[in-house]
């Protein structure tokens, strides 16, 4: 988005604000952007094994630390993850808001090793991580944080002698995405989940053997009028914007969080943040 088109989407969010009463413009910048909440979604198929039925895999995305958003709120939505106790978890992108500005320290990589989760801590790049020469120091914070990287590869997810296939895309908009290259030697009669920053994608990933995407980077508009709908989504989420979609024929599964933080603007109005709670359901027969 350029410099006068981005200018005019402040304008009019903060008209829009403030046209609705001083008290909204409060709430929108001071109440909302604290209200997290939990989506849980479950996910039935006949491929998830009978081994993985109630797994849960905690999504969070879009932390932008540093934008409005503290090492103290982060240290709380640590807290509230863990007390979902999901067995695996995985970040959709965008930790901090500019990697170049931050004041990088221990205390962020200490609250991502406080992430439990016996089954793995998985996480992508989005576009916020690759900008501001950010991509080397957000992999080594969440190298030390315990997360694994997938960038156009896959990890093999075993519960007993089950699994499932978690492939994970670079940032389509900074990175190089290779989504032939992430699923060499997956087999398609294994149940297999996309984690990809931008929800858009999905109208690609719809042609691959993916079960399920799991996405962010819209914030679900951040900000939602009454009868106008949103005021800006970001590229690449321009589409799908928010909870869940089935895309193509077979169908793929989409889920796009509105995430945690903020950027740009720092309002949130009828669009909280949220985690997600994702619940595995096998429909195999016994």
């Amino acid at each position: 988005m350029n410099r006068r088109t981005f200018l005019k989407r402040l304008f009019a969010s903060s008209i829009a604000l403030i046209g609705t009463g001083g008290g909204t413009y409060y709430y929108a910048k001071e109440i909302e952007p604290s209200l997290l909440t939990i989506q849980e979604e479950v996910i039935s198929s006949k491929k998830i094994p009978l081994t993985f039925n109630n797994f849960k895999i905690a999504q969070f995305s879009d932390t932008h630390i540093g934008f409005h958003y503290t090492n103290d709120q982060f240290n709380q939505l640590v807290k509230t993850i863990n007390k979902q106790k999901p067995d695996c978890v995985v970040f959709t992108g965008d930790l901090v808001d500019m990697p170049n500005k931050f004041d990088w320290n221990e205390e962020i990589v200490q609250s991502l090793i406080n992430i439990q989760a016996p089954y793995g801590k998985f996480w992508i790049y989005g576009n916020h991580d690759h900008g501001g020469y950010g991509t080397d120091i957000v992999k080594d914070v969440m190298e030390k944080g315990g997360f694994t990287l997938l960038q156009n590869n896959h990890s093999i997810v075993k519960k007993n002698n089950s699994k499932f296939i978690l492939v994970g895309l670079d940032d389509v908009m900074l990175g190089k995405p290779d989504i032939k290259e992430a699923l060499t030697g997956v087999n398609p009669h294994y149940y297999t989940i996309l984690l990809v920053h931008e929800p858009d994608f999905a109208d690609t990933t719809k042609n691959y053997p993916v079960d399920v995407q799991i996405s962010g980077h819209s914030h679900g508009g951040q900000i939602q009028i009454p009868f106008f709908g949103y005021i800006y989504t970001p590229h690449l989420a321009e589409k799908y914007v928010e909870g869940k979609y089935s895309v193509g024929g077979h169908p793929l599964q989409l889920f796009v969080s509105r995430g945690i933080g903020t950027t740009r603007l720092p309002y949130r109005f009828l669009c909280r943040p949220e985690i997600t709670i994702f619940t595995l359901n096998s429909s195999e027969k016994e």
